[in-house]
């Protein structure tokens, strides 16, 4: 059974029983390019999985040809010279829509198919804790090639993926890659066949829907919080978060799942 929390407009959003919501970028005619509306929904539909305490895991899809083709370049040509007021809305709607995703205690996943360009896609991909890629689906930053520079954090997050001469070449050439360059150079977690994408996404975010969330949570924001930081500046803040997570039902019930030999069962407590 499904619950349809957005059911129409740019962005929807569906909460399956088994705790994975799929955030659907709905803009096919335009690559899911992104504008100020588009942009508001995408805030709107994140800040949703905040409050839906049911939500486990997030996974992020594009309708149509695309996952995401970044910004609308059109839209974004037609302002004239009234493009960076435009620019600086769109671009504080996307910097705290990557916030809102980075402090998501739920895991996100993104499925990847077509192009994943510009800030928009390029920075969902960076952003995203897992990234599975169709065969066929392509990379590329694009920033550069229409005189702008990257948002969405990727100056940092790509650089911490795939190492700074691998960014700066991404980023500053405006290199397109393949899925499997993708996954070589560690942008990507895996690359599945074309048609076997839904499938396989849907099937790896139910298996991290299935885990212990606030252990989930807690690693999570432990690795995103640590990202620029020194090791021994996180040694005290993995130490005080364990200690925590020691005294939930869900670590007894994982302690006793290995020791008994079966299937965890995590209530989130």
């Amino acid at each position: 059974m499904t619950d349809k929390l957005i059911d129409s407009g740019p962005v929807l959003l569906d909460l399956d029983t088994d705790g994975v919501a799929r955030l659907r970028l709905n803009r096919p005619e335009a690559s899911n390019g992104m504008d100020v509306p588009f942009l508001r929904a995408l805030h709107a539909a994140v800040m949703r999985c905040h409050a839906e305490d049911g939500a486990r895991v997030v996974l992020i899809t594009g309708e149509g040809r695309n996952f995401c083709a970044g910004g609308d370049v059109h839209t974004f040509a037609g302002q004239g010279e009234k493009l960076p007021k435009y620019l600086r809305e769109a671009t504080s709607w996307l910097q705290i829509t990557t916030s809102a995703l980075l402090q998501l205690r739920a895991p996100v996943v993104a499925a990847v198919h077509g192009f994943a360009a510009g800030g928009g896609g390029f920075g969902l991909v960076c952003a995203a804790d897992f990234v599975i890629a169709a065969e066929s689906a392509r990379f590329m930053s694009g920033a550069v090639r229409v005189g702008m520079a990257p948002d969405a954090g990727v100056s940092v997050t790509l650089t911490r993926l795939v190492g700074l001469r691998k960014a700066m070449e991404i980023l500053l050439t405006n290199t397109t890659l393949t899925a499997a360059e993708a996954l070589d150079a560690g942008l990507l977690t895996r690359v599945v066949a074309d048609d076997r994408l839904l499938d396989e996404a849907l099937a790896f975010a139910g298996g991290l829907a299935a885990g212990a969330p606030l252990a989930l949570a807690a690693t999570k924001r432990l690795v995103w919080s640590g990202v620029g930081a020194g090791v021994e500046e996180r040694l005290a803040e993995e130490a005080r978060t364990v200690a925590e997570l020691s005294g939930t039902t869900d670590s007894r019930e994982g302690l006793a799942a290995v020791i008994e030999r079966r299937p965890p069962v995590f209530t989130g407590r």
